[in-house]
């Protein structure tokens, strides 16, 4: 692997393939206490010379590795992946699978050779889905807008309206392509995006009015809801890890 990936317990860049993120992570101490938290994203990984697919969570998942265990990982955004793997989202929901449950063994067996030989995972990762995506069909393109409205805010019904479609049928479509309806998507990217204020440094009550929620008691309940853990100590982790570490998806 680039020496620049060594020596760090996560780090991630953006990826050749659009609305990705590659990402390294190598398991220490402090990751026993450290949960994942839901984001919306499905994550294609590389971990002890098994493909793995990380599907969309809705709560906190506590992962179990050895100390020193290292990961590759690719991190779609949210409606990203289906496409890529063939696979509704919603059949990943909360769930870790090997790739070889969703693909033909035989493929997979080559893909875990070229990776288990490759001087560079994080590329041999990115190349992977690169010539998967030149095989399928894109994306749904009405995917990213609602997203981007869904993040900035806005009621799922305004949204709808904004991507063309009636409430029941983007509820379908949010479940093939995000892994959950879309109320569930924007609590989960509303909870994202407190989390980033938090690494900021906002209060509490200040993050509650600038993400969208009714007061702190009702962001308190929402990260308890999605996290299992209180208000305090899930932003305070936020504010004080560095940057990604908690946040692995």
């Amino acid at each position: 692997m680039d020496d620049s990936w060594d020596g760090r317990a996560y780090r991630e860049r953006s990826s050749r393939f659009a609305r990705a993120v590659v990402w390294t992570r190598t398991v220490t101490d402090a990751d026993a206490v450290l949960p994942v938290l839901p984001d919306g994203c499905i994550d294609l990984l590389w971990v002890d010379g098994t493909l793995v697919v990380a599907g969309p969570d809705t709560r906190a998942f506590r992962p179990t590795a050895a100390i020193g265990t290292r990961y590759v990982g690719l991190r779609f955004a949210p409606g990203t992946a289906p496409a890529l793997l063939g696979v509704p989202a919603h059949e990943l929901r909360d769930q870790r699978i090997e790739l070889a449950d969703l693909w033909a063994s035989g493929t997979v067996r080559r893909l875990t050779e070229q990776l288990g030989t490759a001087d560079d995972p994080v590329a041999a990762l990115e190349r992977i889905a690169l010539r998967r995506a030149a095989e399928v069909a894109p994306p749904d393109p009405v995917l990213p807008r609602v997203v981007a409205a869904l993040d900035a805010g806005w009621s799922v019904a305004a949204t709808a309206e904004a991507a063309g479609l009636n409430a029941r049928l983007l509820h379908r479509r949010s479940l093939a392509a995000f892994g959950y309806g879309p109320k569930t998507l924007a609590r989960v990217l509303r909870m994202q995006r407190a989390l980033a204020q938090a690494r900021r440094g906002m209060s509490f009550a200040d993050i509650a009015a600038s993400t969208g929620f009714a007061d702190q008691a009702h962001l308190a309940r929402e990260m308890r809801d999605l996290t299992g853990m209180p208000l305090g100590q899930v932003l305070s982790r936020s504010a004080e890890a560095r940057e990604g570490l908690s946040l692995v998806g």
